[in-house]
C-alpha cells in the first residue's frame, strides 16, 4: 500500500504522535521529523523497541487471521494509527474478501492520512473517535453502514489502552465497547507492562510519551491488564497453553521457545470471546 501522507512525512507537526512513532519503528513512511526524533530517544532507552513494535504488529496480524478463519467478517480497530505495514483490512482480506473494517483514531492528522490511504478501498473506513467516547464510534454513519452489530465482530485494542490514565477508567471503557457487540464477538487486546522491568527505563519511556500528542503513557501489571477481559472467555494463546493472558509474541506463535524473548515481554496480550447469553 502506498501512503499518501507525504506532508506529514516531509514536515508535519512539531509534536510527535504515538501513531507516527510506531510507524517509524515498523519501517513505515507515515511519520514526521518529530516522530522520528522521539522514536530514536526512546530507542536509546529501549534498544529493542522496533522488535517490540513488530511483536505487537505480529499479534494483531495473527489475531485478525485467527478470527477471520473462524468466520468473523467485521472488525473494529481502535486507535489504529495507520502504520503503513500490515493493515487490518489487508490481513482480514487475505482470509476472506468480504471482510469489513472500521478504523478509529483521535488524531485528526492520522485520520486524514488514513482516509487518503483507504480511498477506493471497499469495505473499509476510518473515523475520528476517541476510545473515551464509544458512542461516537457506534453512532457514526460509517459504522452503521459497514457493520451489522447484530452479528459477531472482532474488536481490536492493540497498544492503545496505555494512553488512558486510571482516572478515565480504561477498564470501563473497554467494557462499554464490548457491550455494544453481539455474543460470539472477540476482543483482541495488547498493553504494555512494567512487570519485571527496570524502573528507570520505564520512566524514561513514560516521560517521552508525556511530550507527545497522547499526553502520557501508563504501563500496567498483568493483573490490571487481565481485568480488561472480565466477563469474557479467554482463548488458548498457543498449542499446549492454558486459555488466558500471555506475552504478546507468544499469542498465536508456532514455537513458544523462539517467540518468548525480551521484546515480547514488554507487552501482554490476549483474545477472548463474548459468551452467548444463558437462557433458563
Amino acid at each position: 500500500m502506498t501512503d499518501t501522507g507525504e506532508t506529514i512525512h516531509g514536515g508535519g507537526p512539531a509534536i510527535a504522535s504515538p501513531a507516527g512513532v510506531y510507524d517509524y519503528w515498523l519501517g513505515g513512511t507515515a511519520n514526521s521529523r518529530a516522530d522520528r526524533d522521539a522514536a530514536e530517544r526512546i530507542r536509546r532507552a529501549v534498544p529493542e523497541i522496533s522488535q517490540i513494535a513488530w511483536a505487537n504488529r505480529g499479534f494483531l496480524t495473527r489475531a485478525v487471521t485467527w478470527m477471520a478463519e473462524r468466520g468473523i467478517r467485521q472488525f473494529i480497530d481502535i486507535g489504529a494509527g495507520f502504520p503503513t505495514q500490515r493493515t487490518t483490512h489487508e490481513v482480514a482480506g487475505a482470509v476472506a474478501g468480504d471482510c469489513r473494517v472500521v478504523y478509529t483514531d483521535n488524531d485528526p492528522l492520522v485520520v486524514a492520512r488514513g482516509r487518503g490511504m483507504l480511498a477506493g478501498v471497499p469495505g473499509a473506513a476510518v473515523i475520528e473517535a476517541d476510545i473515551r467516547d464509544p458512542d461516537v464510534l457506534f453512532g457514526h454513519p460509517a459504522t452503521r453502514q459497514l457493520l451489522d452489530l447484530a452479528q459477531p465482530a472482532g474488536l481490536l485494542m492493540v497498544a492503545v489502552t496505555q494512553f488512558v490514565p486510571d482516572e478515565d477508567d480504561p477498564w470501563g471503557l473497554v467494557a462499554r465497547h464490548v457491550d455494544q457487540l453481539a455474543p460470539g464477538s472477540y476482543l483482541a487486546l495488547s498493553a504494555p507492562t512494567a512487570d519485571h522491568k527496570v524502573e528507570s527505563t520505564v520512566n524514561r519511556v513514560v516521560g517521552e510519551y508525556a511530550s507527545t500528542t497522547a499526553g502520557g503513557n501508563w504501563p500496567r501489571t498483568g493483573d490490571e491488564i487481565k481485568r480488561y477481559f472480565d466477563g469474557l472467555e479467554f482463548e488458548t494463546p498457543y498449542s499446549g497453553a492454558e486459555p488466558g493472558l500471555t506475552y504478546v509474541g507468544l499469542w498465536g506463535c508456532d514455537d513458544p521457545e523462539v517467540a518468548d524473548d525480551d521484546a515480547s515481554r514488554w507487552f501482554y496480550a490476549g483474545v477472548a470471546r463474548k459468551p452467548r447469553a444463558v437462557r433458563f
